[in-house]
């Protein structure tokens, strides 16, 4: 796959771009909410972008007390890496801010991605927005 870069952004000056992402593969894909996936939380996060040639394909978003959420990466675009690279970015973000530890909330089937990268299950699976997660955490 042709390399894709990855920005940091802000909710107010590229809120399409990361809503379209989100819209497409949490309320469409997975059919969640639309209550559920617009939060309210935002426009205070740290958002990343991820840009391939001339189309956005992924995005995430770190709170400011280290909850990771909503990655989300273009369906045509899985498995090629994209997903990690934010992760690692995001990480590095964490990593900056003096964050000590990250949590996310994992969709069940997610699980071993980030275990991939140190993250520990926390307790029993629990429902969220008709989906399986587990709570996960990593120290930094």
């Amino acid at each position: 796959m042709k390399q894709f870069e990855i920005l940091q952004v802000s909710w107010a000056n590229m809120e399409s771009h990361l809503r379209s992402i989100r819209t497409q593969v949490f309320i469409e894909e997975q059919s969640v909410a639309a209550d559920l996936e617009w939060d309210g939380l935002d426009i205070d996060c740290i958002h990343l972008l991820v840009k391939k040639d001339d189309s956005y394909i992924a995005t995430a978003r770190l709170l400011r007390n280290g909850r990771i959420g909503r990655m989300a990466v273009i369906k045509s675009f899985r498995c090629c890496g994209v997903g990690s690279a934010m992760l690692k970015n995001i990480l590095t973000i964490a990593h900056s801010m003096k964050m000590k530890t990250v949590n996310l909330h994992a969709q069940v089937g997610a699980i071993s991605f980030y275990e991939k990268f140190e993250f520990l299950r926390e307790g029993i699976p629990f429902d969220e927005a008709g989906i399986p997660h587990v709570r996960m955490q990593k120290s930094l």
